[in-house]
């Protein structure tokens, strides 16, 4: 079974929410990135998410695209991102892993070759930020032939439509985008995530995870209550960034990231 269906499933049968970080991977290097992956794992995060960096992330906002810059700086490509999981496999390393990735990556490594090598290195799911359904027939027949799951996007403003219509090709969970724009930081989270959630279990299938915006333990476990689970990543990414040259980088953030995961399991 997909780590990420295996990991949604014990959750239910323990009536819990999934707690999903987002880092980018190669900030500030691939080995400070492994052992980021190591002690979020060890304070209860669920699922990691992986950015792979790209020179153009329009999706993203300003820390998660200063994150990308810094990781490109550092030498980080695809295939270092692939041996740097498949390191973390070989160790032991059970945590379901996301890429978070944009399409021309894919494209560039070649698509059959990027669905065997992102199996065979260890990942789970790919969430190709600028793929819609509609064009990703060939995407996600290679991605299911390898065992990969692919994730879907869903936006506050996506008409009900078209939540049928994606909901009927994502696998894994539905990533509801819960405010309009760009990845970031907010001071409060959107009102309409019950609502909107409830329409798209309507005709999902899959677990739905909200994020974009969450930076606190009340936002967090607030978020979560609307749906099965929460993302979490650009305050993650900031302590990062504020932190990066510290000996003790994986450590530190792991006692950031310990009280959010606290708030989303004591719901």
């Amino acid at each position: 079974m997909n780590r990420i269906d295996a990991t949604f499933d014990a959750l239910r049968a323990q009536q819990k929410k999934a707690f999903i970080a987002y880092i980018c991977a190669g900030d500030p290097s691939l080995p400070a990135t492994a052992a980021l992956a190591r002690e979020l794992a060890g304070v209860g995060v669920d699922v990691l998410e992986l950015g792979v960096p790209f020179s153009d992330p329009l999706a993203d906002g300003v820390v998660n695209q200063l994150a990308s810059e810094r990781a490109l700086r550092a030498g980080t490509t695809l295939r270092g991102v692939l041996a740097m999981v498949a390191g973390l496999r070989r160790e032991g390393c059970q945590i379901p892993i996301v890429f978070y990735i944009y399409y021309n990556l894919v494209h560039q490594h070649g698509l059959p070759q990027f669905a065997r090598d992102a199996a065979a290195a260890g990942v789970d799911g790919v969430l190709s930020l600028d793929l819609p359904p509609e064009e990703s027939a060939g995407y996600e027949k290679e991605l299911k032939r390898a065992g990969l799951h692919a994730i879907y996007l869903i936006a506050p403003t996506t008409p009900e439509e078209r939540i049928r219509e994606i909901s009927r090709h994502a696998g894994g969970f539905i990533y509801y985008v819960s405010r309009e724009g760009v990845t970031g930081m907010q001071k409060s989270v959107a009102t309409s995530m019950a609502a909107r959630v409830a329409t798209i279990r309507r005709y999902a299938e899959v677990p739905v995870a909200i994020g974009f915006g969450v930076s606190t333990p009340a936002q967090a476990q607030e978020v979560a209550a609307a749906g099965d689970g929460v993302v979490v990543g650009s305050v993650i990414v900031n302590q990062i960034a504020q932190h990066g040259n510290d000996q003790q980088l994986a450590a530190r953030v792991a006692r950031f990231v310990a009280p959010l995961v606290k708030a989303v399991k004591a719901i």
